[in-house]
């Protein structure tokens, strides 16, 4: 019983510091949006904030929506093997919880910001169903072959190509409307941004794009099934050496994200950025695992927990808050604070979410977006599972 608290504490805190990080790197979306982080020299900056942005862009953007993805296929397996034990069939619940998530993040990317992330999560939901009763080995192999087939793919993705003048000056327009938009707009023309591109691509291939999805961000999903499948981190003090070891994995992956930006931009660096993104986000992962081993019962480590035991309610409240503060309808600071400020900002805000979800959960079992994801998953007002009978016995869920 022990083992399995353990298990459950490591994985809320490392839920938690995802968290962390995915705010600390939409913040640049936030302040500059989708496309404008990217085109940072529109805007006015400080050698400091450009110091942060850069340390933003090498350390933190896209190693930390790895691991939630980790986590999301980790949390699969476990919920399967639950329903499973109460003598269920799991891809129901699995279908209703992936429509939810689908519902909840069309709701969230329509009505409140363009970086959503709870849509694809819904649509790689139905993707992982091919995977729950696959060998470990299969879902080890698997997940090599698209990590690979994601890295060249995005290589070609990620280098620019400096000779189309026009293609530049479309995304500088865009980046410039959307500032103005998001500075002095109205709601309705911010709805309507969110579902703009500079490259003016047909909506058909943005649906297509969506679908494909799977293929270019399943290989952390898939390596969190696999962790589930050889259970990773249900006995941290065996497991202390392999954490020690992937916590090596951090320099490594900081190496090869700054290769993009450090010297030319070439296919060796461009296939480099986005394999170092996933080894750092593994090294994240092992460093934080390790400190369980050392720190378990840290009041910092309580309070990555409750903000992973959160994750989905404490996520939206993010999007309510810094939309506030960013766009025009609410303090209108869109593009106007900096990059310094804005980590200040964003973890100064993490920290009252820390503090706000511990003291939450003193009085709580579970939060309320996720009560209403439970009580869809399970089609129940109280969000448990019905009485059922199966295999002609009653077992009582």
């Amino acid at each position: 019983m022990e083992i399995k608290k353990q298990r459950i504490h490591a994985i809320d805190g490392i839920r938690g510091l995802s968290l962390l990080g995915i705010l600390l790197a939409n913040l640049l979306i936030f302040q500059y949006g989708g496309v404008g982080k990217d085109e940072i020299q529109l805007f006015s900056l400080s050698d400091i904030d450009y110091g942060f942005y850069y340390f933003t862009k090498i350390a933190i953007e896209g190693s930390f929506v790895p691991i939630f993805a980790f986590l999301f296929g980790y949390s699969a397996i476990k919920m399967k093997e639950s329903l499973q034990n109460k003598g269920l069939k799991a891809k129901k619940f699995f279908i209703r919880r992936y429509i939810m998530l689908i519902i909840l993040g069309i709701l969230h990317l329509s009505f409140l910001w363009e970086g959503d992330i709870l849509l694809l999560y819904g649509i790689i939901g139905f993707f992982l169903l091919f995977f729950l009763n696959r060998k470990t080995k299969t879902i080890l192999i698997w997940a090599s072959i698209l990590l690979f087939f994601t890295a060249i793919v995005l290589s070609f993705l990620l280098i620019p190509d400096a000779s189309n003048v026009a293609e530049e000056e479309k995304i500088i327009s865009f980046v410039k409307t959307a500032t103005d938009i998001y500075t002095n707009g109205t709601y309705e023309e911010m709805m309507n941004q969110r579902g703009k591109n500079p490259m003016d691509i047909p909506i058909y291939i943005s649906i297509l794009l969506m679908f494909l999805s799977p293929l270019f961000v399943g290989p952390l999903f898939l390596f969190g099934m696999y962790a589930a499948k050889i259970k990773m981190f249900t006995k941290p003090l065996l497991e202390k050496k392999k954490y020690l070891l992937g916590t090596l994995l951090i320099p490594v992956g900081l190496l090869m994200k700054a290769s993009f930006y450090i010297g030319s931009v070439n296919a060796v660096t461009g296939i480099l950025a986005p394999i170092g993104a996933y080894v750092l986000a593994f090294g994240y992962i092992s460093a934080f695992a390790l400190m369980y081993t050392r720190a378990k019962e840290s009041i910092i480590l309580k309070g990555f927990e409750s903000v992973g035991r959160l994750s989905l309610t404490n996520y939206l409240l993010q999007s309510v808050v810094f939309t506030t503060i960013f766009y025009s309808y609410g303090l209108g600071y869109f593009g106007k604070l900096g990059a310094t400020i804005g980590f200040i900002l964003g973890v100064s805000f993490y920290i009252l979410q820390m503090a706000g979800s511990y003291l939450y959960l003193k009085t709580a079992k579970i939060g309320p977006v996720e009560m209403l994801l439970r009580m869809w998953t399970n089609f129940s007002f109280d969000g448990k599972i019905k009485e059922q009978t199966v295999n002609n016995r009653d077992v009582s869920i």
